[in-house]
């Protein structure tokens, strides 16, 4: 069905412009039928010989003045004419330009979800009569919300319009990209064979879209995006269908990680509605408190003494059983849920940990999304308060993906943090985005080195490589330095030569309740009592 327009009143006017047009023509239509009858009937010689007969009337200043005002009438309705003219051209210049703003995108200029509308039918409709594909392709930007919270909707606005500039280099003229939401786009491809197509055209989008920009006022900015892709007539013929299977698509290839393209596949459906049952069950978990803390071990090397716990969150679901954080911190985050849930752990770790020893201290991962949404650092003081901890045994773990936010306003909450006592590090050290830049100039105590290199760092030069260059950066810069994923002796043994501060992992200890950590610092205590 043809999009409707809002345009009565213009074509209202236009229909006034006509009328008053056909009225000057009409006019000027009767002063040459009258000239012409004039001419014909002799009309002027009669009129002068009137007027010799009866000179003293004076007719003949009355026929001049007649005439002038006929030649200034002509002349009135010519001019009339051509500025009604000039005012149909402005009425349908205006009537085109509400047409296309009715169908595109007014900050980026691209076609609208109408005009993306009309375009996928007819695409639809030439692809079904050629017996061709059409692929769709469902665009979601990661991280571009960071961008707006840290830097401002101005320089959002501005990466959304070189990133317009971008998806279009990267299309032929045949193919469509229209922006359907705040950071969602759609991409239709027609003509090629799929889906090879549509993977080469994945790829490219995704190079184009992760360059860093340059935005204004000296700032930079990075962004990625995750691609869902639907193709008919295998996924669907009709426009609906496509975009919902693309969208399923897409939902997968957030969930495994983001910054990649995954094509629709039987079953994606399911996972979708699964992952959409499960983020309404985390609601009401959240609401019920269905949640649990567990504590892992952190020991020094080389001797394996215990000195902390890292507190980690557990969701024990009334069917599922334990689901695993990697299922549920996503949509926690991505639905806002993470900042009550973060403040209950950080809360619970810091009562628990008051209960211990005072050598003893406890670690907390932080969320971006509790720096940008929640008051953080009022979160934390009350944390302290309640629980009466020390300020210098809370240790907060931030991720790299903070960084990126660059702002003065994270910079001020790290250093506020760290005024209270608080120590800070920065988790998962060197798997994203982070520099020697970064660790000065943010005020960190610690970082922690991937699991995935301190596994691969006895049989890969390249990561005992990495783990030995971050061990000497923090001798360096005067930082502790904690190794995760440590499960064999070896391990611990090279880490321990290598001058490792801290481990973590199976090896010294797997997460446990807080009962059973309870436990183990009683045993500890014991161990070191009978030592001589």
């Amino acid at each position: 069905m043809p999009t409707r327009f809002p345009s009565l009143g213009l074509q209202h006017r236009l229909s006034s412009l006509s009328a008053q047009a056909r009225d000057v023509l009409l006019i000027l239509a009767g002063c040459v039928v009258t000239y012409v009858f004039a001419v014909a009937t002799d009309a002027f010689e009669l009129l002068i010989d009137f007027a010799a007969e009866h000179e003293e009337w004076q007719l003949d200043e009355v026929l001049v003045m007649l005439m002038i005002s006929a030649f200034g009438l002509l002349a009135y309705g010519y001019r009339r004419l051509q500025e009604l003219q000039r005012e149909t051209t402005r009425r349908e210049a205006a009537e085109r330009d509400a047409r296309h703003q009715a169908l595109h995108d007014p900050l980026t200029g691209l076609p609208n979800r109408f005009l993306l509308a009309q375009h996928l039918d007819q695409a639809l409709a030439n692809a079904r009569r050629n017996g061709e594909s059409v692929a769709v392709m469902r665009l979601d930007l990661d991280r571009f919300k960071e961008v707006n919270d840290s830097l401002g909707h101005a320089a959002g606005d501005a990466l959304l319009r070189i990133l317009a500039e971008r998806l279009r280099g990267a299309l032929r003229e045949e193919d469509t990209i229209a922006r359907v939401g705040g950071d969602e786009f759609v991409v239709l491809q027609r003509g090629l064979q799929q889906p090879s197509g549509a993977a080469g055209l994945a790829s490219r989008l995704i190079a184009a879209v992760s360059e860093p920009y340059d935005l204004p006022h000296g700032a930079r900015a990075a962004c990625g995006v995750s691609i869902g892709v639907a193709v008919s007539p295998a996924d669907g013929d009709q426009p609906d269908i496509l975009l919902q299977a693309a969208d399923s698509a897409l939902y997968l290839a957030k969930s495994e990680g983001r910054g990649a393209a995954r094509f629709f596949e039987k079953g994606m459906d399911a996972a979708l509605r699964e992952r959409q049952e499960l983020s309404a069950a985390l609601r009401i978990a959240t609401a019920s408190g269905d949640f649990l803390v567990h504590y892992q071990p952190l020991c020094a090397l080389p001797e394996k003494r215990l000195v902390g716990f890292e507190a980690l969150v557990r969701w024990q679901h009334p069917s599922r059983g334990m689901v695993p954080p990697a299922e549920f911190i996503p949509i926690a985050e991505e639905t806002g849920l993470i900042i009550g849930i973060g403040e209950w752990v950080l809360r619970t770790a810091c009562i628990e940990a008051a209960s211990w020893p005072g050598e003893i201290g406890v670690a907390v991962n932080l969320s971006p999304i509790q720096f940008r949404r929640g008051d953080l650092l009022a979160t934390v003081q009350a944390a302290l308060s309640e629980s009466g901890l020390d300020p210098r045994r809370l240790e907060l773990e931030v991720t790299e993906g903070l960084l990126l936010q660059n702002s003065a306003a994270t910079l001020t909450v790290l250093g506020q943090l760290r005024a209270m006592g608080v120590r800070i590090a920065m988790d998962d050290f060197g798997t994203g985005y982070s520099s020697l830049n970064t660790l000065w100039r943010f005020p960190f105590d610690k970082v922690k080195i991937d699991a995935s290199f301190v596994r691969g760092m006895m049989q890969d030069e390249k990561a005992a490589a990495i783990v030995e260059t971050v061990l000497g950066l923090g001798r360096t810069l005067g930082l502790a330095v904690t190794a995760e994923g440590v499960e064999t002796a070896a391990q611990a043994e090279a880490l321990g030569r290598a001058g490792c501060d801290q481990g973590q992992g199976f090896l010294l200890g797997r997460a446990m309740p807080a009962v059973e950590a309870r436990h183990l610092i009683g045993q500890t205590a014991s161990t070191l009592a009978e030592a001589p």
